[in-house]
């Protein structure tokens, strides 16, 4: 598995399970696995869409490919509000860039 062996994988675990702390470690899993779970919908989501946009000419093929930047940022915002942490950096580097504004 990626070159690591039982070792180097309970080294990590030791060193995620000192920083995150045990408490934690279920809800990150849990958000870890409803992003991938996410992905997975979205990725179905678009070979259908892809499909459909094959079968149709001109116009509705260039309109999908313009509503895929928005699909993203829903992507996006689905991945933030499942990982706990994910949320409150970015909303604190938000604030920062804000303050960094207000002061030039």
């Amino acid at each position: 598995m990626f070159g690591l062996g039982p070792t180097e994988l309970i080294i990590i675990a030791v060193i995620v399970l000192l920083i995150f702390g045990a408490k934690r470690l279920p809800d990150i899993g849990k958000g870890v696995g409803g992003a991938i779970r996410e992905f997975k919908n979205v990725k179905k989501e678009l070979s259908s869409t892809e499909t459909d946009d094959k079968d149709q000419e001109g116009d509705a093929a260039q309109k999908a490919k313009d509503e895929s930047p928005a699909l993203e940022a829903k992507i996006v915002d689905k991945v933030l509000e499942q990982v706990p942490g994910v949320k409150k950096a970015m909303d604190i580097k938000k604030k920062a860039d804000k303050i960094k504004e207000l002061l030039k």
